[in-house]
């Protein structure tokens, strides 16, 4: 059978990043089912309540997943980046549930949304796919983990520092597009208390603002 220009595409992203963690045999399945979409910054992928049809799995870019107390009020839970996928997305997967979180782009990203019928049959048939999904487990438990800490034993200044440096770590970059109302929204927050630590954080030296733009000056070559 031909392979098309966007197969190609499939296997040649997933060669270049996952050929040391896949079979050949699973990266082939993976193109053969799966869609690899380019998708702008700051989309939502997924919302609260929404039936999950497919797993995503990041090539490039980032994503933020989110989620919500009884009052609506959002918390950022942690990030994912290359080679991620996201821990509560399997477990709607195994399940049949529906999404306890948000996600959107952080950057533009290039994302494979693999179907959730495939989770079960690879956990079987590919050993690379199962440490692949546990390891996953792992990891993002540990960041809720750590997001749990972070709001419960730190002050406002400590989680914005964290917050800040995780951004850029994520994003590779000491320059983040954002607002001190989108970070109050992150940290669950005012906009007011942020904006007053974000004064205070200059003032030491540890960022340097504008018009919509955070420079995290640990990052900056």
């Amino acid at each position: 059978m031909k392979t098309n220009l966007s197969e190609l595409n499939c296997l040649e992203r997933l060669q270049d990043r996952f050929q040391y963690l896949f079979e050949a045999e699973l990266v082939k399945e993976i193109c053969d089912c799966s869609d690899l979409k380019h998708i702008p910054e700051d989309t939502e992928l997924m919302h609260i309540g929404q039936t999950i049809t497919h797993m995503p799995l990041i090539i490039s870019g980032s994503i933020k997943v989110m989620t919500e107390d009884d009052k609506g009020e959002e918390l950022l839970l942690y990030y994912l980046e290359l080679g991620d996928t996201c821990a509560m997305t399997l477990n709607c997967c195994s399940k049949a549930a529906k999404s306890i979180i948000a996600a959107i782009t952080e950057e533009p990203s290039e994302i494979l949304f693999i179907p959730v019928d495939k989770m079960e049959e690879w956990m079987i048939k590919y050993s690379s796919w199962r440490n692949f999904v546990m390891d996953s487990y792992n990891t993002r438990l540990n960041e809720m983990l750590e997001a749990i800490d972070n709001l419960a034993f730190h002050n406002m200044e400590e989680r914005l520092t964290k917050y800040l440096r995780d951004r850029a770590m994520v994003m590779h970059k000491g320059e983040l597009k954002t607002t001190h109302y989108q970070i109050a929204n992150d940290l669950h927050s005012s906009r007011v208390v942020i904006s007053r630590h974000m004064k205070k954080l200059e003032q030491e030296g540890v960022i340097k603002q504008h018009r919509n733009l955070v420079e995290v000056l640990e990052f900056q070559s």
